[in-house]
């Protein structure tokens, strides 16, 4: 080990867990959920794709979640199965650069698409006769678009940044990711300045937002209350508390993980943490979605039937 971090500039990913008897357990369960999430992320796209009754802004801004987790899940899980099937656990200095890259620009898009969706929500509820305005094509394309360009610009400066840092120590990452925080540990060079940033990007892409959710959250559930239709009471209900279970899992890990000071930061827990943010949420989200909703599980009747015709 020592030789190797003397003489190479890749990272060595540590891993999940350290090396025992439950490694090959482990490994499956990870790919049984990757494989759960590439089918229903993408299930959940062409779902949305085929049948007319999805399209609205909703489920457009959803189909863009399912995209942004199957690209998630895509940069950790093949390349965790690939270093225990073959036993190496390296990663080039540009591909952990390039996995870190990916990491924050589809962890601030999802962050401020969860937002959006918060938004779209809070308006049909609320505003229902100002939706077709507020919440038309053109707005929810620049949400999607916004979300994306936002989130990879923050990303190209931390990518930046910990690509020019110097390390001159171990190179041996105690994460299952280039996971920033975990590399930063690894320079030469005092980066209190660069975790104050840290802090405040957390605060702006997942704070910030987390507050703004809770607040329209808050008025859609006082609105709800309000309602005299029970049927639509129930729809509302069924609607908000399937967002809100999607964010709880995503907002709440993560704001724990980035917003502690790195004194009190344990490399275990940001790894159980990151779990699930990085793997578990990409395949839930499209089984909360399909599960909870009618319009999902009746849209997934529809198409059906439709193929089952062609078939004959």
């Amino acid at each position: 080990m020592e030789n190797y971090n003397q003489t190479s500039t890749d990272f060595i990913l540590l891993g999940l867990f350290p090396p025992s008897r439950i490694d090959l357990f482990c490994f499956i369960l990870i790919v049984f959920i990757f494989l759960m999430a590439l089918i229903g992320n993408l299930s959940m796209i062409l779902l949305i794709f085929l049948d007319t009754h999805l399209h609205t802004p909703m489920y457009f801004l959803l189909s863009q979640l399912s995209l942004i987790d199957l690209n998630y899940i895509s940069t950790i899980v093949p390349k965790m199965a690939s270093d225990f099937l073959h036993g190496n656990k390296s990663i080039s200095f540009t591909g952990c650069g390039i996995q870190s890259f990916f990491f924050f620009a589809l962890g601030g898009a999802e962050a401020l698409l969860l937002a959006s969706m918060a938004y779209d929500r809070y308006i049909a509820i609320c505003f229902p006769l100002h939706y077709p305005i507020r919440m038309s094509k053109r707005v929810c394309v620049l949400m999607i678009t916004g979300s994306w360009i936002i989130g990879s610009i923050n990303a190209c400066a931390h990518t930046v940044y910990v690509l020019h840092i110097p390390y001159c120590r171990s190179r041996a990452i105690n994460h299952f990711f280039c996971d920033v925080p975990a590399m930063v540990t690894l320079a030469c060079t005092d980066t209190w300045v660069y975790e104050g940033t840290v802090f405040l990007s957390t605060t702006i892409f997942l704070l910030f937002p987390f507050i703004g959710i809770s607040c329209s959250y808050g008025q859609i559930l006082l609105a709800v209350y309000r309602m005299k239709s029970a049927e639509g009471r129930k729809k509302a209900y069924l609607t908000c508390s399937t967002h809100l279970t999607v964010v709880t899992f995503y907002y709440a890990p993560f704001l724990y993980t980035y917003l502690r000071p790195r004194s009190l930061r344990s490399p275990t827990e940001d790894k159980v943490l990151a779990v699930f943010y990085t793997i578990l949420t990409p395949m839930l989200n499209p089984i909360i979605y399909s599960l909870r909703n009618k319009e999902v599980m009746g849209a997934l009747t529809r198409v059906s039937q439709r193929i089952c015709s062609v078939k004959m």
